[in-house]
């Protein structure tokens, strides 16, 4: 099993700032496949077993590859086809934000995040009591 170096913490110094704390952090890449995992099926609005993520180190950061079933509105419904966001636009936002929130959650640069759509779901309706 690899695993990703992190860089060392910084402590803050009186006098000068911030300072290095001796030491390493090692973060198995596993923990941060199931984080980008976590990550994109929430921000997808998919279930985590409709998604499959794989990062890797690439130019000095990470490349994500993530595979997963979009969902779609019900085609049965007139109104919510026309308001649907056409699938190519909606995942090229995915990509720019789910960059942006690997990189806040890793603390790690994100190169590169490749999206290949698996399939299409038609999100259950939740029925109101």
């Amino acid at each position: 099993m690899s695993t990703l170096a992190i860089e060392p913490a910084m402590q803050a110094n009186a006098g000068d700032g911030a300072s290095r704390i001796p030491g390493s952090v090692r973060v198995n890449e596993r923990v941060i496949d199931k984080v980008i995992r976590e990550a994109s099926a929430v921000a997808i609005g998919a279930s985590r077993d409709d998604v499959t993520v794989e990062a890797a180190e690439w130019g000095g950061g990470l490349a994500v590859r993530i595979a997963a079933k979009l969902p779609v509105p019900d085609l049965n419904d007139g109104e919510a086809i026309e308001i649907a966001v056409p699938v190519i636009e909606r995942v090229r936002v995915l990509q720019a934000e789910l960059a942006e929130q690997f990189a806040r959650l890793t603390g790690r640069e994100i190169r590169r995040v490749s999206f290949t759509v698996t399939g299409a779901v038609i999100p259950a309706r939740k029925r109101v009591r």
